[in-house]
């Protein structure tokens, strides 16, 4: 029988055709001495160039090599998000895959993993990449990342990370979210370390990023904001919302009804129509906080207790209604 993979390392690739060779051998030259079970994960991103024959003339070579592609781009967090899906390490690493994150800090994330955290999360302190387009517009979002989702995360745009498989399989992950891991798994309380990793000049090709997806980062980050406060109360957010929908309501509706009381008045059929309107939202948005309550406090019930509980009130019902 064999020993269970105890790490995955999941690189995307998009068309990085020069690069694949030697991110394999990097790899392999800092994990097998480490004497653990592993396995490699290559994504291709929908590569234009030969990054996927490559890819596979690799994995016919290395039966440690599994490959994964994509018809056409889909970006980055989908590739890994693929990665993630495919792998069946205990331990999961990813990192990019254009030689720019070293291979050899991985043992010092899994050295960390092992003091017993969840999340390690790799920061480029020596950066090598370009000041105006990629440094400052980086360190302005990091810290607005780190403002709105409350965790201080130094450098979130590192694609060095460690991660423990059973909880990163259970996050779902689209558009640029692979850089709000850590925000994202917040609401289930991780361990996060930070440790400080090597970072190399691009080799071969071009960045394939720039200031073009920051309007992304920003709508992302609105969407991690409203996810990681809203998903443990929403009757409260949904209040929230339903209170000024109710004092507009009111306000029009009364407004609409007060005219009748006017000498040779009539109802106001556009004021009291918006007023049943904007009421009726209001009462829409507090019957779906309920709902999403209700889904949230059984979130943890297996179906079968659920249809255990549910057969124990309907045989509750038809014992009364006996008596």
């Amino acid at each position: 029988m064999s020993s269970p993979l105890k790490l995955s390392v999941i690189v995307p690739f998009y068309n990085e055709e020069d690069s694949i060779g030697p991110m394999h051998a990097a790899i392999v030259n800092a994990v097998a001495p480490l004497r653990i079970p592993f396995e490699m994960v290559f994504v291709d991103d929908g590569s234009r160039d030969a990054t996927a024959a490559r890819a596979e003339e690799i994995a016919r070579g290395d039966a440690r090599v599994r490959f994964v592609k994509f018809r056409r781009n889909y970006g980055q967090t989908a590739a890994m998000a693929a990665g993630i899906q495919y792998s069946r390490g205990e331990l999961l690493v990813t990192m990019d895959g254009d030689l720019q994150n070293d291979p050899d800090d991985i043992q010092h994330l899994l050295a960390k993993i092992d003091e017993g955290y969840d999340i390690v999360v790799g920061w480029r302190h020596k950066r090598q990449d370009k000041l105006i387009s990629r440094k400052i517009p980086s360190v302005i979002a990091n810290r607005l990342i780190g403002k709105v989702t409350g965790i201080p995360i130094t450098d979130n745009g590192c694609s060095l990370k460690a991660f423990r498989g059973s909880l990163i399989r259970n996050i779902p992950l689209y558009s640029e979210m692979h850089r709000f891991i850590p925000a994202m798994t917040s609401i289930a309380g991780p361990r996060i370390a930070e440790i400080k990793v090597q970072h190399h000049a691009r080799q071969f090709g071009t960045s394939k990023y720039g200031l073009s997806r920051v309007y992304k980062v920003l709508l992302d980050l609105m969407v991690i904001k409203t996810l990681t406060s809203f998903i443990s109360r929403p009757l409260l957010w949904f209040s929230l919302i339903c209170v000024p929908l109710t004092l507009i309501g009111l306000a029009t509706l009364s407004a609409g009804l007060l005219e009748a009381l006017v000498p040779n008045g009539r109802i106001s059929l556009p004021l009291t129509g918006s007023g049943i309107i904007f009421l009726t939202a209001a009462i829409t948005m507090m019957a779906s906080g309920t709902l999403g309550e209700l889904i949230f406090k059984l979130g943890d019930v297996r179906p079968e207790d659920f249809a255990r509980l549910t057969q124990r009130l309907v045989s509750s019902k038809e014992d009364s209604e006996q008596a």
